[in-house]
């Protein structure tokens, strides 16, 4: 079928939306009709080269839609099923699996990271020439192909711009806070970027009981809308945040402190806020090949803990449904996380606002 897409051909040069052919799902596999898709900083890495892909590449890793057809053997979706996209599809069989860490799922990273479907080949061509899948899920088209492990179905009632976020965003931060770093009531939370994922994660720690919330960033107007999302107090990026932060947790440094941005500089400022014998979670992903200087005499010394969460160390079979029970009562306030939507055809603008620092989340609605 012919579909419009919002293909990458080559890293720093625009999205191109274009007409190109989608190939009908085959075994084990389902095609979405696209509803909604999240403006998310990991695939403006693959416009700047931070993330390195096959290409030419239609991106989009955080959607929601409705099943439009399935191939042989699903048997778990149907026509008109209302799904939230998993981009770190997960087989339930290997070791990671098996140790309640699907989010590390090693079935699948080989395939994903080709841009293809299991099986080596991509759905999705131009002129009888391939176009790759970024991160399974290629949800920034008007149809989409994906496994069936990348569809997790939701109650018909959420709609479906929350159902995208839900995808990633929301996951990746809420995830950080409630899984991986499993933050305790009456404790200290700092959190370096308020985009979309940092929000989450102020959210989540409110929601988790945390006395004082600390965010972190460089625009004036994301401290305001942290501090709207639950936020207890939101400081100017800058050399003398540290200072600050210490004086705001009693002179000793945060129990937990999120870095959501990916950039090595903010992450060596990040553990500076943690206290001794507390956790620095690093949520953001930074470009490939870069590294992150961090001290290991003062590592060991103050028994400071160094951790990652990819996807919020979720498993998303489990997490999309009770993030979204969450939502409908009340407990997380995602609708405020839509600050605007657009078209397809205005995805370059989107970015171009995502990047200036005007959006809690942008949406690509079809």
């Amino acid at each position: 079928m012919k579909i419009k897409a919002a293909v990458l051909h080559e890293s720093n040069t625009p999205f191109s939306v274009e007409t190109v052919d989608l190939a009908p799902p085959r075994a084990g596999e389902v095609l979405i009709k696209m509803v909604a898709a999240g403006v998310c900083h990991s695939d403006w890495h693959l416009v700047t080269g931070d993330t390195q892909h096959a290409l030419p590449v239609v991106a989009g890793h955080e959607g929601a839609g409705v099943v439009e057809a399935v191939g042989e053997g699903v048997l778990q979706l149907k026509p008109g099923d209302h799904v939230a996209l998993n981009w770190a599809p997960n087989c339930g069989s290997c070791f990671y699996c098996l140790h309640d860490r699907p989010s590390l799922c090693e079935t699948y990273i080989e395939p994903i990271w080709a841009g293809t479907m299991m099986d080596g080949t991509p759905r999705l061509s131009q002129n009888g020439q391939p176009i790759y899948h970024f991160s399974a899920t290629a949800c920034f088209a008007e149809y989409t192909v994906v496994p069936q492990e990348c569809c997790v179905k939701l109650d018909k009632h959420v709609p479906l711009t929350i159902a995208a976020l839900v995808g990633c965003a929301v996951t990746t931060g809420v995830g950080a806070v409630l899984n991986t770093a499993r933050v305790k009531p009456g404790s200290s939370v700092v959190v370096f970027g308020a985009g979309g994922v940092g929000l989450n994660i102020v959210m989540a720690a409110e929601l988790a009981g945390a006395s004082r919330i600390i965010a972190v960033d460089r625009t004036a107007a994301k401290c305001d809308l942290a501090c709207d999302f639950g936020a207890t107090d939101a400081l100017l990026a800058g050399p003398e945040v540290i200072t600050t932060i210490r004086e705001l947790t009693r002179g000793r440094g945060a129990d937990y402190v999120f870095e959501a941005i990916g950039l090595p500089a903010v992450q060596e400022q990040a553990f500076e806020a943690v206290r001794p014998g507390g956790m620095l979670v690093l949520v953001g992903l930074s470009a490939m090949g870069s590294g992150t200087n961090l001290p290991g005499a003062v590592i060991a010394r103050q028994e400071k803990t160094i951790t990652g969460s990819y996807y919020g160390t979720a498993n998303t079979a489990r997490d999309f449904p009770l993030i979204v029970d969450l939502y409908q009562q009340g407990l997380l306030d995602l609708d405020r996380l839509v600050t605007k939507t657009y078209s397809l055809n205005e995805i370059n603008q989107a970015y171009a606002d995502m990047l200036a620092g005007e959006l809690a989340r942008g949406v690509i609605t079809f």
